[in-house]
Protein backbone atom coordinates (compact mmCIF):
# COMPACT_ATOMS: atom_id res chain seq x y z
CA UNK A 1 0.00 0.00 0.00
CA UNK A 2 2.57 2.50 0.54
CA UNK A 3 4.80 1.35 -2.17
CA UNK A 4 1.25 2.11 -4.45
CA UNK A 5 0.92 5.43 -2.57
CA UNK A 6 4.62 6.95 -3.66
CA UNK A 7 4.04 5.45 -7.08
CA UNK A 8 0.41 7.37 -7.23
CA UNK A 9 2.58 10.69 -5.82
CA UNK A 10 5.25 10.53 -8.33
CA UNK A 11 3.13 10.65 -10.80
CA UNK A 12 1.59 13.00 -9.86
CA UNK A 13 4.78 15.05 -9.39
CA UNK A 14 5.54 14.25 -13.09
CA UNK A 15 2.07 15.22 -14.61
CA UNK A 16 2.44 18.59 -12.40
CA UNK A 17 6.34 18.92 -13.83
CA UNK A 18 5.52 18.44 -17.77
CA UNK A 19 2.13 20.57 -17.11
CA UNK A 20 3.84 23.49 -15.07
CA UNK A 21 6.85 23.38 -18.09
CA UNK A 22 4.07 22.97 -20.59
CA UNK A 23 2.58 25.97 -19.15
CA UNK A 24 5.98 27.91 -18.85
CA UNK A 25 6.49 27.05 -22.98
CA UNK A 26 2.91 27.92 -23.89
CA UNK A 27 3.18 31.18 -22.48
CA UNK A 28 6.07 32.20 -24.64
CA UNK A 29 4.65 30.87 -27.96
CA UNK A 30 2.27 33.74 -28.59
CA UNK A 31 4.98 36.23 -28.28
CA UNK A 32 7.94 34.75 -29.21
CA UNK A 33 7.58 36.39 -32.62
CA UNK A 34 7.05 39.87 -31.25
CA UNK A 35 9.71 39.60 -28.76
CA UNK A 36 12.06 39.04 -32.04
CA UNK A 37 10.90 41.90 -33.75
CA UNK A 38 12.16 44.02 -30.89
CA UNK A 39 15.41 43.32 -32.31
CA UNK A 40 14.75 42.33 -36.02
CA UNK A 41 12.55 44.61 -38.64
CA UNK A 42 12.84 42.61 -41.24
CA UNK A 43 9.17 40.43 -41.27
CA UNK A 44 10.57 37.94 -43.64
CA UNK A 45 13.77 37.71 -41.70
CA UNK A 46 11.74 36.87 -38.15
CA UNK A 47 10.44 33.94 -39.59
CA UNK A 48 13.85 32.71 -40.23
CA UNK A 49 15.31 33.12 -36.89
CA UNK A 50 11.73 31.91 -35.52
CA UNK A 51 13.14 28.40 -36.64
CA UNK A 52 16.67 29.12 -35.62
CA UNK A 53 15.14 30.01 -32.24
CA UNK A 54 13.27 26.54 -32.12
CA UNK A 55 15.86 24.71 -33.56
CA UNK A 56 18.69 25.74 -31.06
CA UNK A 57 16.82 24.92 -27.92
CA UNK A 58 16.24 21.19 -29.93
CA UNK A 59 19.98 21.00 -30.62
CA UNK A 60 21.23 21.55 -26.67
CA UNK A 61 18.00 18.90 -25.83
CA UNK A 62 19.91 16.68 -28.57
CA UNK A 63 23.41 17.29 -26.27
CA UNK A 64 21.88 16.83 -22.73
CA UNK A 65 18.81 14.07 -23.27
CA UNK A 66 21.85 10.60 -22.79
CA UNK A 67 23.40 13.08 -20.50
CA UNK A 68 20.46 13.44 -18.06
CA UNK A 69 18.86 10.05 -19.01
CA UNK A 70 22.38 7.68 -18.21
CA UNK A 71 22.62 10.30 -15.11
CA UNK A 72 19.70 9.32 -13.75
CA UNK A 73 20.09 5.56 -14.58
CA UNK A 74 22.94 5.77 -12.52
CA UNK A 75 22.20 8.22 -9.53
CA UNK A 76 18.15 8.17 -9.75
CA UNK A 77 15.66 10.45 -11.00
CA UNK A 78 15.01 12.85 -8.40
CA UNK A 79 18.07 14.96 -7.82
CA UNK A 80 18.27 15.43 -11.79
CA UNK A 81 14.90 16.02 -12.42
CA UNK A 82 15.38 19.06 -8.95
CA UNK A 83 18.63 20.61 -10.74
CA UNK A 84 16.88 21.04 -14.09
CA UNK A 85 13.73 22.40 -13.25
CA UNK A 86 16.17 25.06 -10.61
CA UNK A 87 17.77 26.07 -13.74
CA UNK A 88 15.21 26.27 -15.90
CA UNK A 89 13.43 29.05 -13.53
CA UNK A 90 16.66 30.39 -13.40
CA UNK A 91 16.83 30.74 -17.59
CA UNK A 92 13.46 32.06 -17.75
CA UNK A 93 14.41 35.08 -15.71
CA UNK A 94 17.56 35.60 -17.83
CA UNK A 95 15.25 35.54 -20.99
CA UNK A 96 12.74 37.78 -19.76
CA UNK A 97 15.87 40.98 -19.43
CA UNK A 98 17.72 40.29 -22.49
CA UNK A 99 19.03 43.19 -24.11
CA UNK A 100 20.26 41.91 -27.29
CA UNK A 101 19.50 38.86 -29.49
CA UNK A 102 22.71 37.39 -28.34
CA UNK A 103 21.29 37.09 -25.19
CA UNK A 104 18.04 35.86 -25.93
CA UNK A 105 19.93 33.49 -28.15
CA UNK A 106 21.58 32.24 -24.61
CA UNK A 107 19.14 32.04 -22.57
CA UNK A 108 17.31 29.71 -25.29
CA UNK A 109 20.61 27.57 -25.29
CA UNK A 110 20.06 27.32 -21.14
CA UNK A 111 16.46 26.48 -21.57
CA UNK A 112 17.25 23.51 -23.97
CA UNK A 113 20.05 22.14 -21.78
CA UNK A 114 17.77 22.45 -18.62
CA UNK A 115 14.19 21.02 -20.86
CA UNK A 116 15.73 17.63 -21.12
CA UNK A 117 14.35 16.69 -17.81
CA UNK A 118 11.35 15.24 -19.79
CA UNK A 119 13.74 12.63 -20.26
CA UNK A 120 13.85 11.76 -16.71
CA UNK A 121 10.35 12.65 -16.20
CA UNK A 122 9.22 9.63 -19.06
CA UNK A 123 11.65 7.01 -17.76
CA UNK A 124 9.87 7.98 -14.36
CA UNK A 125 6.91 7.04 -15.81
CA UNK A 126 8.01 3.62 -16.94
CA UNK A 127 9.68 3.12 -13.60
CA UNK A 128 6.44 3.59 -11.85
CA UNK A 129 4.05 1.51 -14.59
CA UNK A 130 3.11 -1.88 -15.44
CA UNK A 131 2.20 -3.54 -18.74
CA UNK A 132 -1.62 -3.03 -17.55
CA UNK A 133 -1.07 0.90 -17.17
CA UNK A 134 2.03 1.73 -18.61
CA UNK A 135 0.34 3.35 -22.14
CA UNK A 136 -2.27 5.03 -19.96
CA UNK A 137 0.01 6.51 -17.87
CA UNK A 138 2.03 7.62 -21.31
CA UNK A 139 -1.20 9.35 -21.96
CA UNK A 140 -1.14 11.35 -18.78
CA UNK A 141 2.30 12.90 -20.17
CA UNK A 142 0.06 14.11 -23.46
CA UNK A 143 -2.69 15.22 -20.88
CA UNK A 144 -0.08 17.23 -18.62
CA UNK A 145 1.14 19.00 -22.24
CA UNK A 146 -2.42 19.39 -23.04
CA UNK A 147 -2.82 20.98 -19.31
CA UNK A 148 0.03 23.11 -19.91
CA UNK A 149 -0.99 24.32 -23.31
CA UNK A 150 -4.59 25.41 -21.98
CA UNK A 151 -3.46 28.09 -19.73
CA UNK A 152 0.40 28.75 -21.25
CA UNK A 153 -1.27 30.58 -24.01
CA UNK A 154 -3.93 32.35 -22.84
CA UNK A 155 -1.60 33.46 -19.63
CA UNK A 156 0.83 34.24 -22.30
CA UNK A 157 -1.63 36.13 -24.56
CA UNK A 158 -2.76 38.05 -21.46
CA UNK A 159 0.36 38.47 -20.12
CA UNK A 160 2.55 39.63 -23.21
CA UNK A 161 -0.17 42.49 -23.93
CA UNK A 162 0.54 44.09 -20.80
CA UNK A 163 4.41 44.06 -21.00
CA UNK A 164 6.42 41.82 -22.59
CA UNK A 165 8.70 40.94 -19.64
CA UNK A 166 6.30 39.51 -18.05
CA UNK A 167 5.33 36.08 -19.63
CA UNK A 168 9.17 35.47 -19.07
CA UNK A 169 8.97 36.07 -15.30
CA UNK A 170 5.54 34.02 -15.16
CA UNK A 171 7.21 30.71 -16.65
CA UNK A 172 10.30 31.43 -14.13
CA UNK A 173 7.55 31.72 -11.13
CA UNK A 174 5.71 28.65 -12.38
CA UNK A 175 8.95 26.45 -12.73
CA UNK A 176 10.15 27.76 -9.20
CA UNK A 177 6.96 26.65 -7.72
CA UNK A 178 7.42 23.05 -8.74
CA UNK A 179 10.82 22.86 -7.91
CA UNK A 180 9.86 23.69 -3.98
CA UNK A 181 6.69 21.37 -5.10
CA UNK A 182 8.94 18.45 -6.17
CA UNK A 183 12.00 18.90 -3.34
CA UNK A 184 8.88 18.35 -0.54
CA UNK A 185 6.96 15.80 -2.19
CA UNK A 186 8.54 13.82 -4.90
CA UNK A 187 10.05 10.14 -4.23
CA UNK A 188 12.30 8.30 -5.61
CA UNK A 189 11.48 6.02 -8.68
CA UNK A 190 14.40 3.62 -9.19
CA UNK A 191 15.43 1.93 -5.84
CA UNK A 192 19.61 1.64 -5.49
CA UNK A 193 19.49 -2.06 -6.43
CA UNK A 194 17.97 -1.00 -9.96
CA UNK A 195 20.35 1.66 -11.09
CA UNK A 196 23.25 0.70 -13.20
CA UNK A 197 26.37 -0.54 -11.59
CA UNK A 198 28.56 0.62 -13.81
CA UNK A 199 30.66 3.99 -13.98
CA UNK A 200 29.92 6.43 -16.77
CA UNK A 201 32.40 7.17 -18.70
CA UNK A 202 32.56 10.20 -21.06
CA UNK A 203 31.91 7.91 -24.31
CA UNK A 204 28.38 6.82 -22.41
CA UNK A 205 27.40 10.23 -22.90
CA UNK A 206 27.93 10.76 -26.72
CA UNK A 207 24.92 11.33 -28.00
CA UNK A 208 25.29 10.12 -30.75
CA UNK A 209 26.64 6.43 -29.77
CA UNK A 210 23.09 6.24 -27.60
CA UNK A 211 21.09 7.26 -30.52
CA UNK A 212 23.31 4.16 -32.62
CA UNK A 213 22.98 1.80 -29.99
CA UNK A 214 18.98 2.37 -29.83
CA UNK A 215 18.82 1.48 -33.41
CA UNK A 216 21.13 -1.53 -33.12
CA UNK A 217 18.29 -3.23 -32.07
CA UNK A 218 16.36 -5.46 -34.73
CA UNK A 219 13.41 -5.71 -32.42
CA UNK A 220 12.52 -2.35 -32.35
CA UNK A 221 14.49 -0.43 -34.82
CA UNK A 222 11.55 0.19 -37.82
CA UNK A 223 9.52 1.30 -34.33
CA UNK A 224 12.04 3.80 -33.68
CA UNK A 225 11.88 5.67 -37.00
CA UNK A 226 8.38 5.49 -36.46
CA UNK A 227 8.85 7.26 -33.53
CA UNK A 228 11.06 10.05 -34.95
CA UNK A 229 9.03 9.96 -38.37
CA UNK A 230 5.89 11.21 -35.66
CA UNK A 231 7.83 14.17 -34.36
CA UNK A 232 9.30 15.39 -37.23
CA UNK A 233 5.57 15.73 -38.70
CA UNK A 234 4.79 16.89 -34.89
CA UNK A 235 6.89 19.51 -35.08
CA UNK A 236 5.08 21.44 -37.93
CA UNK A 237 2.37 22.16 -35.43
CA UNK A 238 5.00 24.75 -32.93
CA UNK A 239 6.81 25.67 -35.83
CA UNK A 240 4.36 27.10 -38.01
CA UNK A 241 1.09 27.36 -36.13
CA UNK A 242 1.29 31.09 -35.31
CA UNK A 243 2.66 31.92 -38.56
CA UNK A 244 0.31 30.08 -40.89
CA UNK A 245 -3.33 31.21 -38.51
CA UNK A 246 -1.38 34.87 -39.09
CA UNK A 247 -1.06 34.92 -42.41
CA UNK A 248 -3.71 32.71 -43.68
CA UNK A 249 -6.78 33.83 -41.60
CA UNK A 250 -5.75 36.95 -39.63
CA UNK A 251 -5.78 36.03 -36.22
CA UNK A 252 -4.63 37.97 -33.38
CA UNK A 253 -1.85 37.15 -30.38
CA UNK A 254 -5.24 36.71 -28.62
CA UNK A 255 -6.73 34.47 -30.97
CA UNK A 256 -4.07 32.47 -31.41
CA UNK A 257 -3.52 32.38 -27.46
CA UNK A 258 -7.02 30.48 -27.64
CA UNK A 259 -7.05 27.97 -30.44
CA UNK A 260 -3.31 27.06 -28.33
CA UNK A 261 -5.41 26.42 -25.57
CA UNK A 262 -8.26 24.51 -28.21
CA UNK A 263 -5.57 22.20 -28.55
CA UNK A 264 -4.44 21.65 -24.79
CA UNK A 265 -8.36 20.96 -24.32
CA UNK A 266 -8.39 18.45 -27.07
CA UNK A 267 -4.96 16.78 -25.71
CA UNK A 268 -6.17 16.75 -22.49
CA UNK A 269 -9.18 14.62 -23.49
CA UNK A 270 -7.19 12.92 -26.09
CA UNK A 271 -4.06 11.44 -24.22
CA UNK A 272 -5.79 11.77 -20.60
CA UNK A 273 -8.85 9.96 -21.46
CA UNK A 274 -9.31 8.41 -24.45
CA UNK A 275 -5.93 6.40 -24.22
CA UNK A 276 -7.19 4.82 -21.51
CA UNK A 277 -10.14 4.23 -22.72
CA UNK A 278 -9.50 2.93 -25.96
CA UNK A 279 -6.26 1.52 -26.33
CA UNK A 280 -7.15 -1.29 -23.26
CA UNK A 281 -9.71 -2.45 -26.23
CA UNK A 282 -7.91 -2.11 -29.85
CA UNK A 283 -4.33 -3.09 -28.48
CA UNK A 284 -1.22 -0.51 -28.29
CA UNK A 285 -0.76 -1.91 -32.27
CA UNK A 286 -3.49 -1.10 -33.50
CA UNK A 287 -4.43 2.32 -31.52
CA UNK A 288 -0.51 2.90 -33.40
CA UNK A 289 -1.77 2.09 -36.70
CA UNK A 290 -5.15 3.66 -36.13
CA UNK A 291 -3.14 6.70 -35.17
CA UNK A 292 -0.53 6.91 -37.74
CA UNK A 293 -2.83 6.64 -40.87
CA UNK A 294 -5.33 9.46 -38.99
CA UNK A 295 -2.77 12.14 -38.85
CA UNK A 296 -1.36 11.56 -41.92
CA UNK A 297 -5.13 12.34 -43.27
CA UNK A 298 -5.78 15.24 -40.87
CA UNK A 299 -2.04 17.02 -41.62
CA UNK A 300 -3.09 16.73 -45.38
CA UNK A 301 -6.55 18.57 -44.75
CA UNK A 302 -4.80 20.97 -42.64
CA UNK A 303 -2.77 21.75 -45.82
CA UNK A 304 -5.60 22.76 -47.39
CA UNK A 305 -8.13 24.55 -44.83
CA UNK A 306 -9.85 27.59 -46.21
CA UNK A 307 -10.97 29.26 -42.72
CA UNK A 308 -10.69 29.08 -39.69
CA UNK A 309 -13.74 26.95 -38.62
CA UNK A 310 -12.26 24.69 -41.05
CA UNK A 311 -8.97 24.61 -38.89
CA UNK A 312 -10.76 23.92 -35.93
CA UNK A 313 -12.90 20.77 -37.57
CA UNK A 314 -9.84 19.23 -38.89
CA UNK A 315 -8.48 19.73 -35.21
CA UNK A 316 -10.99 18.09 -33.61
CA UNK A 317 -11.11 15.64 -35.95
CA UNK A 318 -6.79 14.86 -35.19
CA UNK A 319 -7.05 14.78 -31.67
CA UNK A 320 -8.72 11.04 -32.06
CA UNK A 321 -5.83 9.90 -33.32
CA UNK A 322 -3.55 11.34 -30.46
CA UNK A 323 -3.86 8.04 -28.91
CA UNK A 324 -0.99 6.73 -31.72
CA UNK A 325 1.98 8.23 -29.86
CA UNK A 326 1.67 6.99 -26.08
CA UNK A 327 0.45 4.00 -27.75
CA UNK A 328 3.95 3.32 -29.76
CA UNK A 329 5.86 4.89 -26.58
CA UNK A 330 4.65 1.87 -24.57
CA UNK A 331 5.67 -0.75 -26.81
CA UNK A 332 8.94 0.68 -26.78
CA UNK A 333 9.43 0.80 -23.39
CA UNK A 334 8.04 -2.71 -22.86
CA UNK A 335 10.94 -4.02 -24.67
CA UNK A 336 14.10 -2.28 -22.54
CA UNK A 337 14.77 -3.29 -18.77
CA UNK A 338 14.44 -1.10 -15.67
CA UNK A 339 18.41 -0.42 -15.72
CA UNK A 340 18.27 1.24 -19.01
CA UNK A 341 14.80 3.41 -18.79
CA UNK A 342 16.58 6.42 -18.86
CA UNK A 343 19.09 5.76 -21.54
CA UNK A 344 16.27 4.75 -23.62
CA UNK A 345 14.31 7.76 -22.97
CA UNK A 346 17.52 9.81 -23.56
CA UNK A 347 17.94 8.08 -26.96
CA UNK A 348 14.57 8.78 -27.71
CA UNK A 349 14.17 12.20 -26.64
CA UNK A 350 17.69 12.95 -28.34
CA UNK A 351 16.13 11.67 -31.63
CA UNK A 352 13.02 13.31 -31.12
CA UNK A 353 15.68 17.11 -30.63
CA UNK A 354 17.01 16.16 -33.76
CA UNK A 355 13.69 16.09 -35.13
CA UNK A 356 13.39 19.56 -33.38
CA UNK A 357 16.40 20.89 -35.03
CA UNK A 358 15.45 19.47 -38.53
CA UNK A 359 11.84 20.15 -39.00
CA UNK A 360 11.25 23.51 -37.96
CA UNK A 361 14.16 24.76 -40.48
CA UNK A 362 12.14 22.35 -43.29
CA UNK A 363 9.00 23.65 -42.41
CA UNK A 364 9.75 27.01 -41.98
CA UNK A 365 11.47 27.46 -45.00
CA UNK A 366 8.13 25.76 -46.58
CA UNK A 367 6.09 28.27 -45.31
CA UNK A 368 8.58 31.06 -46.23
CA UNK A 369 9.07 29.77 -49.51
CA UNK A 370 5.45 29.35 -50.59
CA UNK A 371 4.13 32.64 -49.14
CA UNK A 372 6.59 34.64 -51.03
CA UNK A 373 5.91 33.70 -54.20
CA UNK A 374 4.07 36.22 -57.10
CA UNK A 375 1.84 33.35 -58.33
CA UNK A 376 0.28 30.26 -57.05
CA UNK A 377 0.94 30.48 -52.76
CA UNK A 378 0.74 27.20 -50.57
CA UNK A 379 0.65 28.04 -46.77
CA UNK A 380 0.11 24.92 -46.23
CA UNK A 381 3.31 23.22 -47.71
CA UNK A 382 4.35 22.76 -44.29
CA UNK A 383 1.49 20.56 -43.58
CA UNK A 384 1.51 18.51 -46.48
CA UNK A 385 5.56 17.85 -45.29
CA UNK A 386 4.32 16.65 -41.97
CA UNK A 387 1.51 14.42 -44.04
CA UNK A 388 3.99 12.49 -45.86
CA UNK A 389 6.36 12.05 -42.39
CA UNK A 390 3.05 10.39 -41.01
CA UNK A 391 2.25 8.16 -44.30
CA UNK A 392 5.87 7.09 -44.16
CA UNK A 393 5.90 5.78 -40.20
CA UNK A 394 2.09 4.68 -41.17
CA UNK A 395 3.70 2.49 -43.66
CA UNK A 396 6.92 1.26 -41.34
CA UNK A 397 4.51 0.20 -38.51
CA UNK A 398 2.09 -1.79 -40.31
CA UNK A 399 5.03 -3.33 -41.63
CA UNK A 400 6.31 -4.30 -38.36
CA UNK A 401 3.21 -5.39 -36.90
CA UNK A 402 2.89 -8.21 -39.33
CA UNK A 403 5.48 -9.13 -38.28
CA UNK A 404 4.90 -9.51 -34.63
Amino acid sequence: MLKLRSQKAGALFIFITIALDTIGLGIVIPILPDVLRRFITDESHVSQYYGYFISLYALMQFVASPVLGKLSDRFGRRPVLLVSLFFSAIDYLLMAYAPTLSILFLGRIISGLTGASITVATAYIADVSTDENRAGNFGLIGAAFGLGFILGPAIGGLLGSQNPHYPFIAAALFTALNFIYGSFILPESLPPESRRKKVLDWKELNPFSSILKVLESKKIHLLVWAYVLFNMAGQVHPACWTLFTRRKFGWTPAQIGISLAVVGVLSAISQGWLTRIIIPKVGEWRAVKIGAWGEAASFFLFSIVANGTMMYTVLAVSSLFWIGQPALQSILTKSTPPEQQGELQGSLNSMASVTSIVSPLVATALFSYFSNQQGLQYLGAPYAYGALCFLVAALMITRRSHEV
